[in-house]
């Protein structure tokens, strides 16, 4: 599987909100560096999967809808709407967060993110 297949697959899965999935894109020496509306943040592995725990209690659906992604060896650069249903009303999709994000795949796992989002 390519970089960008790998990528596009885990932007389809339901890994926000499943650790178990989530588990299965991470290396296990995963770094996270995202610069959010609320400053940067840095986060490993086991910090990703207490995010995706957290995420999991509030929304019963996320999606990913992606815009761009280009990829060149094993780096790959994605842009892309990400669109939530809340527990609360399961009916309603919500436009959550514009992101672009740059991963570096490594034995065939998301390795090293480089992350920007803005909160609507």
């Amino acid at each position: 599987m390519s970089a960008k297949e790998i990528v596009k697959s885990f932007y389809k899965s339901d890994a926000f909100i499943n650790p178990t999935i989530m588990k299965d894109f991470l290396h296990p020496d995963c770094i996270l560096d995202w610069n959010s509306s609320k400053g940067f943040i840095q986060m490993n592995y086991d910090e990703i999967l207490n995010l995706t725990n957290e995420i999991s209690r509030a929304y019963v659906r996320t999606k990913a809808r992606i815009s761009h992604i280009l990829e060149e060896d094993n780096i790959v650069s994605v842009r892309f709407s990400h669109y939530v249903k809340t527990i609360e009303n399961p009916r309603e999709e919500m436009l959550l967060a514009h992101i672009m994000i740059i991963w570096e795949i490594k034995d065939n796992k998301l390795y090293k993110g480089f992350q920007m989002s803005q909160v609507i």
